[in-house]
């Protein structure tokens, strides 16, 4: 499917060439004025793609959560088919085999991060996502039932899990005392700072967030939009709007952008009307750089990556949990 998928004459619009962009859940097709993107058939627990029916379902949902942070990005969910010899996302006739979220593509100059590397980031550009994440996170949805996944013992749920599926890359990805000293910070946390959670909830802060919000998930197009939300699993994108932003703060200091992170810190904080929750997203930041770190050593797992990515997915796995270990020192 993938070499079929690679040939221009296999996509329903025209373009003179197409690249292929893995991740550890998705193959992207990027063509040149369209991404086509599908998704792996893998089951993580926390993520289940494993069927057909899953794909498409997720597909879907993808596309009509996206929507709330960008507009005329997200257009449409193909069928792959397969005649028996050959793969097309043109709508042949044949087995549906898969399906594609269809996207206008991003130029990559404009995303956040490629902005940051040009050392091109401006206190304008940090204002301005400020404002677009208050605003989406004053109105995102809440209900008694998003309230419950800002519980202390639901929220636990994923970091018991992120330590749970960490521990085999002890010694690979993340050094033993590491992991250790943030399981053990992150017990402590709860013990001492539970009562954080039903405050936050009570001041209407949970809400259905983001839930992947870094840099390369920033575009500053005309409007600015938000792009690639959680949709596969609802516990990841229902949280306390400052585990959401935290995600992006907490990108930013990886990449040394700590002025930026505050300014934007602050910014935001003005806009949504938030006092003194500093301990509660210092938390939040160290829970978003183990995610991180967890996320990019499952493609040292992965088959269809080369030996020379999985080791720098090693290294930058590695400087992820170096972080999380960062914050609670």
């Amino acid at each position: 499917m993938i070499s079929d998928l690679r040939h221009p004459s296999a996509l329903p619009d025209k373009t003179d060439k197409v690249s292929l962009v893995q991740t550890h859940i998705s193959l992207v097709f990027v063509a040149d004025a369209f991404v086509y993107k599908i998704k792996k058939p893998v089951d993580f627990g926390f993520l289940d793609f494993s069927s057909l029916e899953k794909r498409g379902l997720y597909c879907r949902k993808e596309m009509e959560l996206n929507r709330r942070l960008s507009q005329g990005i997200y257009l449409d969910v193909l069928p792959v088919t397969f005649d028996g010899e050959r793969h097309s996302l043109r709508g042949d006739k044949g087995e549906v085999v898969d399906y594609a979220l269809k996207m206008k593509r991003i130029p990559p100059e404009s995303l956040m991060r490629s902005i940051f590397d040009r050392g091109e980031l401006s206190e304008g550009h940090l204002k301005q996502v400020a404002e677009v994440l208050a605003r989406f996170h004053i109105h995102a949805q809440r209900s008694p039932e998003i309230d419950t996944f800002g519980e202390m013992e639901r929220f636990k749920i994923n970091t018991d899990e992120n330590f749970e599926q960490v521990e085999k890359y002890i010694g690979a990805s993340v050094q033993e005392n590491v992991f250790h000293a943030l399981k053990n910070w992150t017990d402590q946390f709860y013990k001492n700072q539970g009562i954080l959670f039903s405050e936050r909830i009570q001041a209407g802060a949970v809400r259905d967030c983001h839930g992947d919000l870094h840099m390369e998930h920033v575009c500053f197009i005309d409007p600015l939009a938000i792009i690639d939300c959680i949709e596969f699993n609802d516990r990841f994108r229902y949280s306390d709007r400052i585990a959401d932003i935290a995600f992006l703060l907490m990108d930013l200091e990886f990449h040394g952008g700590e002025e930026y992170s505050r300014l934007l810190w602050r910014e935001y904080k003005e806009r949504v009307g938030e006092g003194d929750v500093e301990t509660l997203l210092n938390f939040y930041k160290v829970y978003r750089a183990f995610v991180r770190g967890k996320v990019i050593s499952f493609q040292i797992d992965d088959p269809g990556i080369s030996q020379e990515d999985k080791q720098e997915a090693l290294e930058k796995a590695g400087r992820y949990f170096g972080l999380a270990y960062d914050y609670i020192r």
